[in-house]
């Protein structure tokens, strides 16, 4: 993906189908231990490939935000998280007339061992240091407020 610049909101319509122009609905998780978040970064067969995000993924029909993260974080990592309070909330317009809206929730516990089931590398990073990585465009704000203190 190249570096694009969101656009200002528009009315599209919400949906968690690969409609083109569609908005998917998408939540992640801020994975903390101690001043440390845990990043995942995408395959290289993947669109936006070795870029970084956090664990997540789309809501589906009928299922609340919070459900939505535990299953994906069961499926992704193979955890049994706690969900935490919603930290922020981003909406992001592609310039190709895609958007996502995402939904950022604070995961402090978990369950289990963390197994990387669908990741190129999944990592453990200092919330300073994240700036350092090539992380998805609809990331980079909160990427740099985390970095610098404001949100946890």
């Amino acid at each position: 993906m190249t570096d694009e610049q969101p656009e200002a909101e528009n009315s599209i319509p919400a949906t968690n189908g690969a409609r083109p122009g569609a908005l998917r609905l998408v939540v992640a998780a801020l994975m903390l231990r101690g001043d440390e978040v845990l990043i995942c970064q995408r395959r290289p067969d993947q669109p936006m490939a070795l870029q970084w995000e956090f664990p997540g993924g789309k809501i589906e029909p009928g299922e609340s935000p919070e459900a939505a993260l535990a299953r994906e974080l069961n499926e992704e990592l193979g955890i049994d998280a706690t969900i935490g309070a919603r930290v922020t909330h981003i909406r992001h317009n592609y310039r190709h007339g895609g958007a996502v809206d995402l939904q950022f929730f604070a995961v402090y516990e978990f369950r289990g061992a963390l197994d990387n089931r669908i990741f190129n590398d999944v990592r453990w990073v200092k919330l300073e240091d994240l700036p350092g990585y090539d992380f998805l465009v609809a990331d980079r704000g909160l990427i740099r407020d985390l970095a610098l203190g404001k949100l946890l």
